[in-house]
């Protein structure tokens, strides 16, 4: 196989690792909800508060952190019955994301360094669009 082909099958490997992560990163709402966390006063906020920050329903909230804990962004810490919420600094997730950025880059420079795309005349015209085998 070659180099290219095999970098690309890495790469399609590593972003496979990370489904629920880029599920929970992909949605404007938690995108919200970790800026709310990142930029609080305090570490740690309550549905409520993030509620109020974000101007979503409570029930809303509670959804959306649910799916940004399963990706293992966010973790909660309970005092009494109070539940507090901030973006997990020990994830494992956020080294493997950053991981596979870092591998991107690098592909994507050599790719530049290389030429890369290159097409295949007799398979694209010049603006880049496949062509029609009855031509």
């Amino acid at each position: 196989m070659e180099p290219c082909m095999t970098n690309r099958n890495h790469l399609a490997q590593s972003f496979q690792r990370y489904p629920k992560v880029f599920l929970a990163l992909g949605d404007e709402t938690r995108q919200q909800i970790i800026l709310a966390l990142l930029t609080h006063e305090t570490i740690g906020m309550r549905v409520p508060e993030l509620a109020q920050k974000t101007r979503l329903s409570r029930p809303a909230v509670s959804h959306h952190l649910k799916i940004l804990r399963d990706a293992g962004l966010i973790q909660m810490h309970k005092v009494g019955t109070m539940h507090y919420y901030y973006l997990d600094a020990n994830a494992s997730c956020w080294s493997g994301l950053k991981a596979l950025v870092d591998h991107i880059n690098e592909l994507v420079l050599k790719s530049a360094e290389a030429g890369y795309p290159i097409w295949e005349q007799e398979l694209f015209t010049t603006k880049g669009e496949l062509q029609d085998d009855h031509s």
